[in-house]
């Protein structure tokens, strides 16, 4: 089973959002909407998004919005 992750990371590492799911085209979707939500400032000064995928619930970060 994948898991999908979708975080938004500010410059000093700090998670900002997250958001995990198990499918795949909803989480494509919503990795498109945290890097299309970024603004250039943000971008500038080191913001990310990132799509990632676990294996299990237990790593996803605690403050996920979890779908399922």
């Amino acid at each position: 089973m994948s898991i999908w992750v979708n975080e938004q990371i500010d410059p000093s590492g700090i998670l900002y959002s997250c958001i995990a799911c198990c499918d795949e085209s909803h989480a494509q979707d919503c990795h498109q909407s945290f890097q299309e939500n970024l603004t250039d400032d943000q971008v500038a000064a080191g913001w990310i998004a990132r799509l990632r995928t676990v294996t299990s619930w237990d790593d996803v970060p605690a403050n996920a919005l979890k779908l399922d």
